[in-house]
C-alpha cells in the first residue's frame, strides 16, 4: 500500500508539474494583473536572502582558503586551490546551499500562504468567478522561485569567488589579475553547464512541492503550519536526491 500510495504522489505532482508549465506559458502570454504575485516572488525569494547568501558564500570561499591552502602549500600544489575553489562553489555547494537558503525562506512560505487561502475559500472563489488559480497562482509562484535559485546562485558562486580572493590577500599579496585568471582557466563549460541544471532543478522542485502541499489541504485551519513543515522536509529530501542523481550522471558520464 505504501509503494502504491508512493507512485500515486509522484504521478500527481507530475501531473501538477505539467498543468503549472502550461499555466506558466498562458501567464506569459497574457502579462494579467498576477504580474505582480511574480514580482514580489522574486523579491522575497532572492533579493531579501542576498544578504545571507553574501555571509555564506564568503564564508564558504574563506573556510576553503584558510583549511586548503597550507595544506596544498605543504605538498607543493598551491595551484590546486583554483579547482577546488570551482569544484566546491560553483559546481557543489553553490546550487546546493542556494537552494536550502530558498527552500527554509520560501516553500515555507508559499505553502501557508497557499494553504491559507484553501482553508479560506479563496481558491474556490477564483474558480466561480472563471480565475484558472494554475495560472493566477502557481505559475507567478513557479517562475519566481525557480529565477530566484537561479540568479541567487549566481551570486552565490560571484561573493563565493570573491571572498576567497579578499582571504588570499591575508595570507599573502596576490595579484587579482593572476587569482582571477586562474580561477577562470579552471572554470570550465561543464562546470557552469551543471551549476544551472541543478540551480533550474532546485527551483522547480521547491516551488511545485511548495505549492501542492499548500492545495493539499482540506478544511482545517491546523493543516496550514503542517503544509508548510512537510514542503520544507520534502523540498529537502527531494533536491538532496536530485543532487546526487544529477552529480552521478555527469560524474560517471
Amino acid at each position: 500500500m505504501d509503494l502504491i500510495g508512493g507512485l500515486s504522489r509522484l504521478f500527481y505532482k507530475l501531473g501538477f508539474f505539467a498543468k503549472t508549465l502550461g499555466a506558466v506559458g498562458s501567464f506569459i502570454k497574457r502579462r494579467k494583473v498576477s504580474t505582480r504575485i511574480l514580482v514580489m516572488q522574486i523579491y522575497f525569494t532572492f533579493v531579501q536572502a542576498m544578504g545571507i547568501s553574501t555571509l555564506l558564500a564568503m564564508g564558504i570561499g574563506a573556510g576553503i582558503i584558510v583549511i586548503g591552502m597550507p595544506f596544498l602549500e605543504m605538498i607543493g600544489q598551491q595551484d590546486l586551490i583554483y579547482p577546488l575553489l570551482v569544484i566546491i562553489i560553483t559546481r557543489e555547494l553553490g546550487p546546493l546551499l542556494t537552494a536550502f537558503i530558498i527552500i527554509a525562506r520560501s516553500a515555507t512560505a508559499i505553502a501557508t500562504e497557499i494553504a491559507g487561502m484553501v482553508i479560506s475559500h479563496e481558491v474556490e472563489a477564483y474558480i466561480s468567478v472563471g480565475i484558472d488559480p494554475f495560472e493566477h497562482l502557481a505559475a507567478p509562484r513557479f517562475l519566481g522561485v525557480t529565477i530566484s535559485v537561479f540568479f541567487l546562485n549566481l551570486y552565490f558562486s560571484i561573493f563565493g569567488l570573491g571572498g576567497s580572493f579578499l582571504v588570499v590577500q591575508i595570507f599573502k599579496n596576490m595579484p587579482a589579475g593572476y587569482y582571477f585568471s586562474n580561477l577562470l582557466a579552471n572554470l570550465s563549460m561543464q562546470d557552469i553547464f551543471i551549476s544551472i541544471i541543478k540551480s533550474l532543478a532546485f527551483g522547480m522542485i521547491t516551488s511545485i512541492v511548495a505549492l501542492t502541499e499548500g492545495l493539499g489541504v482540506e478544511r482545517a485551519s491546523t493543516e496550514v503550519p503542517v503544509a508548510g513543515l512537510k514542503a520544507v522536509s520534502k523540498s529537502f529530501a527531494s533536491c538532496i536526491l536530485v543532487y546526487i542523481l544529477i552529480s552521478a550522471i555527469f560524474y560517471i558520464v
